[in-house]
């Protein structure tokens, strides 16, 4: 059975194996060893946190195949960007230039930096690998983090954004960076997309331009992935948006990929979920569903089969699939479709 729950420290191997997969423009996942244990310890205090939201939390969960143990993926929620830590985008904007003696009125798209998501809910470290890119796995790795924000609101921002992965080659190469690279940065995208998931972020501040950037200035390659995702990324920036996420005209600041933003109230799959009551028995024709408990500490989450009655609010489901969420009847649950 595929299983989602908190990362652990025994899991390191199997996260810095995840990091080295992810490849550039994965900043999240440095593959870095004080990184991803820092990741992990932070990710183990804050499951353990009996405090609501004051914005330090890491969440950091993974995907397990119950009957090998091996851990397939693994996906994250940041309760609050930029407190620690300057958060940066680009905001496109437009400025317009016009004389009416002249008759000419030019209307020019702008790059602005900016911290305007500081403090904002964020999903990210979303990554499967690739034997178990089926089944509907990838929407529950993705779609699960819903159901834990929904059960848990008061951890979180009402307001809930996701960095799209933007358009790079298989070597790391950005055309975005490539401009930006050559006019201010001395160094290749790679280097700057790992110091920047290692923390090391005071280079932005130096050396990148303190006002705007034309577009129309940068190079047609850079001009044409403003707003792009990866063609890996679109998928997930589909899900997002029929979960209504939809873009404000922010994008990364090496990348150019886009930033997607929604409140966590309007978020198609926190409005649908629903709790139940558990019943065990055998399941006839069911429907699958992602199902939580409603435990933080030793959360669990699975995509099974189970009947769902409506009226009673009560899903009855397997004893095999309330093992797997450490539950017993008479519990309640999340479940939403997936």
């Amino acid at each position: 059975m595929i299983i989602i729950r908190p990362i652990r420290s025994s899991d390191y191997d199997a996260l810095h194996q995840i990091a080295v997969e992810s490849g550039h423009g994965f900043t999240s996942l440095p593959v870095n060893e004080g990184l991803l244990l820092n990741r992990i310890n932070g990710a183990n205090l804050s499951f353990h946190k009996e405090t609501n939201f004051d914005g330090s939390e890491s969440y950091l969960f993974v995907m397990e195949d119950s009957e090998t143990g091996e851990v397939v993926g693994t996906s994250g929620i940041e309760a609050a960007v930029g407190l620690n830590d300057a958060f940066y985008h680009y905001h496109v904007g437009k400025v317009v230039h016009s004389s009416r003696e002249l008759n000419i009125y030019n209307n020019v798209e702008i790059l602005a930096l900016n911290n305007d998501y500081t403090g904002t809910t964020e999903l990210c470290t979303l990554f499967l690998r690739n034997d178990y890119r089926a089944n509907n796995n990838g929407r529950f790795l993705s779609k699960f983090r819903f159901l834990f924000m929904a059960e848990h609101k008061a951890r979180f921002n009402n307001t809930v954004i996701a960095e799209m992965r933007g358009v790079s080659d298989e070597n790391g190469d950005s055309p975005f960076w490539q401009w930006l690279e050559e006019h201010f940065f001395s160094m290749d995208f790679p280097t700057a997309d790992y110091l920047t998931g290692i923390g090391k972020k005071s280079f932005i501040a130096e050396l990148m331009p303190k006002y705007p950037i034309y577009v129309n200035l940068l190079s047609k390659e850079a001009q044409q992935v403003i707003g792009k995702v990866h063609e890996d990324t679109v998928p997930a920036l589909r899900l997002l948006n029929s979960e209504g996420f939809v873009s404000r005209g922010y994008v990364d600041i090496f990348d150019a990929g886009p930033t997607v933003e929604c409140e966590l109230e309007n978020i198609k799959t926190v409005r649908n979920s629903a709790q139940y009551q558990v019943a065990i028995g055998d399941v006839i024709d069911g429907e699958r569903r992602i199902i939580i408990n409603q435990d933080v500490r030793d959360f669990r989450a699975v995509y099974q089969s189970i009947n769902i009655n409506k009226d009673t609010r009560i899903a009855t489901m397997t004893a095999d699939v309330a093992k797997a969420l450490q539950i017993e009847a008479g519990d309640t649950v999340r479940l939403a479709k997936a």
